[in-house]
């Protein structure tokens, strides 16, 4: 540890947080400056100039039609298409119809009907935080949903319509999504 030069970690300004160029507004210099949202760059006469842009400059991906490729519920071509979500393949038409194709992903497992409303199915879905869980296909008739991987057997003890997959360090188990049931069985 003697070897390290300390003086390297007392320098006041990194090299790496300095961007050599001016501020188009007042003409001082920009730095890199960091927000609970990230990196961006600002003036460095902050209280006086507030000026400040993206630290990186995202592309915009336009929509690009799909050639020979047809919706199923409009007739209309789909599209190659960007949303809060990331890229996604939707309609043309999108007001109007709001067609969206699904990932060609195959289930591991057979599907499972809604415990709750007994005709949808619990499909996968992700959240806006990238969190997957299982809600009911028959979404605004149907709130019902599960966090972890639902299978269709029936609780021994409670009788309910679906069991949950659920993983930890005791290794994989399933168990009653109902609170009032204790139900857990290793696998």
């Amino acid at each position: 540890m003697a070897k390290i030069d300390q003086q390297l970690f007392n320098t006041r300004e990194h090299a790496l947080e300095r961007e050599y160029e001016v501020c188009p507004k007042c003409g001082a210099e920009l730095h890199i400056r960091h927000s609970k949202h990230g990196s961006f760059l600002g003036c460095s006469n902050y209280p006086s100039c507030d000026y400040n842009r993206p630290l990186v400059q995202h592309e915009a991906i336009e929509s690009q039609p799909l050639p020979g490729s047809v919706c199923p519920e409009c007739g209309a071509e789909l599209a190659v298409k960007s949303g809060r979500f990331g890229i996604f393949i939707g309609c043309t038409r999108y007001p109007e119809c709001k067609h969206i194709e699904k990932h060609d992903q195959q289930p591991t497992q057979p599907a499972v009907t809604c415990p709750q409303c007994h005709h949808g199915k619990l499909e996968s879905r992700t959240s806006r935080f990238g969190k997957t869980f299982y809600a009911c296909s028959d979404y605004p008739n149907c709130k019902y949903l599960v966090n972890y991987p639902p299978r269709a057997e029936t609780c021994p003890e409670c009788g309910f319509a679906i069991l949950v997959e659920r993983r930890g360090a005791g290794g994989v188990r399933l168990e009653c999504p109902q609170k009032n049931c204790s139900f857990k069985k290793l696998l």
